[in-house]
């Protein structure tokens, strides 16, 4: 009895951990609002830091209003540039792309650099 409530319980943490990856993976997902974003606050950025990257605050939708989420300082990944929060304005209502690191494409081929053979080929279509 007790190894089989050992063997569940093993199940049930691995089942959570997994869980706990997927969301951790981004996908970029707009968000709709009518409410315009408030002006952005003013921050002091403190002293660069070796291997971050400073991320300026923003204003965040949470719960049916605007949240001011402060900057901060994330750690550097390679071969990836990372993309602020933006709010959009499309015809009166605002769209919301949440930042995140994005791979990086310096000649806009669509293959990401760590994996392009040429990422600055002057010649692409």
């Amino acid at each position: 009895m007790m190894m089989k409530k050992l063997v569940v319980a093993g199940m049930v943490a691995a089942a959570l951990g997994s869980a706990s990856f997927a969301a951790s993976a981004r996908s970029s997902v707009e968000l709709f609002v009518n409410v315009p974003p408030p002006a952005p606050l003013v921050e002091v950025v403190p002293a660069p830091r070796a291997g971050f990257v400073w991320v300026p605050g923003f204003w965040e939708w949470r719960h049916h209003h605007h949240y001011w989420v402060r900057g901060h300082y994330v750690r550097y990944r390679p071969g990836f540039v990372y993309e602020p929060a933006r709010w959009v304005d499309r015809g009166g209502g605002w769209y919301y792309t949440a930042p995140g690191w994005r791979a990086h494409d310096r000649d806009g081929d669509g293959v990401p650099n760590r994996y392009d053979r040429y990422p600055d080929n002057p010649y692409r279509r």
